[in-house]
């Protein structure tokens, strides 16, 4: 028997990429799965049955069990009907997996009020309401697993992601203030940074497409969330190999375990054969006096706790920046 052998699952954006690795193995594990994806492009827009209807093909070949749902995770009601799915067809739900996500890629300076709006929607919304109808259920019953997907853009940062970062981060602290809401219940939640070549990834302008036996692969790669924000190329066919996405899928499932009952609260960075806990953010270097600080007094201090850390995106040496000391001519 396998792992999940009686467990209900839902995974959204289940369709391509590491949602669809996720269901799989979930199923491969004895899970009954929902399998959630409206089919989107890349950018949220259209809508296509395929995608998820071919995952659910898939898992009935091996003789899993699976039923889709086109739901798009922005509202309220699309959350509480890809959850009722489960209840409708399997009896409950145990896994709530939030994969589903879009890009809208653009510099702060010209991004719209749109393309903010799409993609907080989708990320950060969609967590929302898809967790919250699957959390009443789960604190009914006692037991449930939530497993939410962050990005290195939400942790670190990446050019022209503004939005998505913002999304990604924000999902990073919904997962610690969900996981002490639900743990007393007997619910974990926890969340996957995770690294994975897919059709996300390949649009990113620090992120080259790799050469060789797993180019063409990688050009017409589907996937639907997605984290390697600015990986570098990837030189072999192994190493290329090595970072698909279906090697998400072994955390994740593992986090929706009974034996995983006392992870709670965590974030992990996911990719080809490497698994890390990530850090709660805690003050990395600290200034202190008995009392307020001066303008002044900071301006003396802060410059010193700040000694060898970089900035991520420093001005050229040739503008001219007020208060930067001049180079020795």
């Amino acid at each position: 028997m396998g792992k999940l052998a009686g467990k209900v699952v839902v995974v959204t954006g289940a369709g391509r990429g590491i949602g669809r690795g996720v269901a799989e193995m979930m199923a491969a594990e004895g899970a009954k799965v929902v399998v959630n994806d409206p089919g989107v492009a890349m950018d949220g827009s259209g809508i296509d049955k395929a995608p998820a209807d071919e995952v659910v093909d898939a898992i009935r070949s091996q003789g899993g069990a699976a039923v889709p749902n086109f739901d798009s995770v922005v509202s309220m009601q699309g959350g509480e009907n890809i959850i009722q799915t489960a209840v409708n067809n399997f009896g409950r739900i145990d896994v709530l997996v939030n994969v589903a996500g879009i890009l809208r890629d653009r510099m702060i300076f010209n991004m719209t009020e749109q393309e903010w709006d799409d993609v907080i929607a989708v990320h950060l919304k969609g967590h929302f309401a898809c967790t919250k109808p699957a959390s009443v259920l789960m604190r009914q019953q006692r037991y449930g697993r939530i497993i939410n997907f962050s990005s290195e853009s939400g942790v670190v940062g990446n050019a022209g992601q503004a939005n998505y970062g913002a999304a990604k981060s924000g999902i990073a602290g919904f997962t610690r203030v969900v996981a002490r809401d639900l743990g007393r219940y007997g619910v974990t939640v926890n969340c996957i940074v995770p690294r994975a070549w897919t059709r996300m990834t390949a649009t990113l302008p620090r992120a080259p497409r790799p050469s060789g036996p797993g180019a063409a692969a990688a050009a017409s790669m589907p996937g639907d969330e997605a984290g390697a924000q600015g990986q570098p190329g990837l030189p072999s066919a192994a190493e290329f190999q090595m970072m698909q996405p279906d090697y998400v899928a072994p955390m994740t499932c593992y986090l929706a375990t009974d034996e995983a009952w006392n992870i709670n609260g965590q974030i992990f960075l996911v990719y080809a054969g490497t698994v890390g806990l990530q850090a709660h953010p805690v003050a990395q270097r600290t200034i202190f006096k008995p009392g307020m600080w001066t303008v002044d007094e900071l301006k003396e201090m802060v410059p010193r706790m700040m000694a060898g850390i970089a900035n991520p995106a420093p001005p050229p040496e040739d503008l001219e920046i007020p208060g930067r000391p001049k180079a020795a001519s």
